[in-house]
């Protein structure tokens, strides 16, 4: 495996082109066994959230590895996010520092805004049963901006956030966003936002890029309505006709076309040779032909699987950030 690259955050900091995506893992074994495969394959930015329910998990294993004396706490970049429930500017700090003693660290690298939506009751009885609050982003950011002062974040940013909510932020803070992490692959580009994003310094953070093909066994574990006609991104023709061109699996095109578009990336998978695959990028390159028919893939909206169709309240809410489209 080449070496991995980086890319550059606001604020002089420094995040790994390819991290370590932890959504849907809360088995322990399974998780901790997965993230010492991550390590040893390379890996040095672990992605999480309040909301994932595993921030404790990946505490434990960090504090394993920093213990050995195999990584120390500078060698790894920690995402995490502040849930829905905590975007107020009352609940900011309770949020992340709860965040921080599960992951008995005593700073992340970067703190996202998870949803543009403040709501009550995510956290206690689930996604299908919390209510939208009112929302100000302004005052809510400038409690992250303190958050920054007292060192507990190196760098903040948001999540599942449009062109307008991440303006009306910029527009008014002390410290800009360093990053804005959306649903981003080949069926799903969005290159409005993200040409947006790069002009103003901050940077895009790709999720579901492979469109997470195991999206359904989470929504049955959870009791969400399946998901119909998922959109086949390991199957598609070009994609794999690439893959056979270069000797790769479509999995490493879908994310190397991210990487070379300077767009950092969080696969997950808890299998230790799909961790090995993932990051084995970087002896490989796209050439233009292969960029373009990769971008002439993009389906725009109607490919967008992450839509939070929660309820009518919060497709109704003034900070629903997407498209309106029906509940299924």
């Amino acid at each position: 495996m080449a070496g991995q690259i980086t890319f550059d955050l606001a604020g002089k900091y420094k995040i790994p082109a390819v991290g370590f995506g932890t959504f849907a893992a809360t088995d322990e074994k399974e998780l901790e066994a997965a993230l010492d495969a991550a390590f040893e394959a390379g890996y040095r930015h672990v992605d999480t959230a309040t909301i994932y329910g595993n921030e404790h998990i990946i505490g434990n294993v960090l504090k394993k590895w920093f213990d050995s004396g195999k990584l120390s706490r500078k060698d790894v970049f920690i995402t995490t996010k502040l849930p829905p429930d905590g975007v107020h500017p009352d609940r900011v700090e309770k949020f992340l520092l709860e965040s921080l003693k599960k992951l008995q660290l005593d700073y992340v690298d970067l703190y996202l805004i998870h949803l543009p939506i403040c709501t009550s009751g995510f956290l206690a009885h689930g996604p299908e049963s919390a209510k939208p609050e009112p929302t100000d982003h302004v005052a809510t950011w400038k409690k992250l901006e303190e958050q920054v002062d007292l060192g507990r974040a190196k760098s903040i940013g948001v999540s599942n956030f449009n062109i307008s909510q991440v303006k009306r932020i910029l527009d008014n803070a002390r410290i800009k966003p360093a990053a804005n992490q959306v649903e981003l692959h080949v069926f799903l580009q969005q290159p409005e936002l993200v040409k947006f994003l790069k002009q103003n310094g901050i940077l895009p953070i790709s999720y579901s890029t492979l469109s997470n093909p195991g999206i359904n066994k989470y929504y049955e574990k959870v009791g969400r309505p399946l998901r119909k006609n998922a959109p086949d991104l390991l199957g598609n023709a070009t994609v794999k006709s690439i893959a056979e061109k270069h000797h790769k699996t479509a999995g490493q095109i879908l994310l190397k076309y991210w990487i070379q578009n300077n767009v950092p990336i969080i696969p997950k998978s808890v299998t230790p040779s799909r961790i090995k695959e993932n990051i084995d990028l970087f002896d490989f390159s796209l050439d233009e032909n292969d960029l373009k028919a990769l971008e002439s893939l993009d389906l725009g909206e109607a490919a967008r699987t992450a839509t939070f169709l929660l309820s009518k309240e919060f497709i109704e809410h003034p900070e629903y950030p997407f498209p309106k489209r029906p509940l299924p």
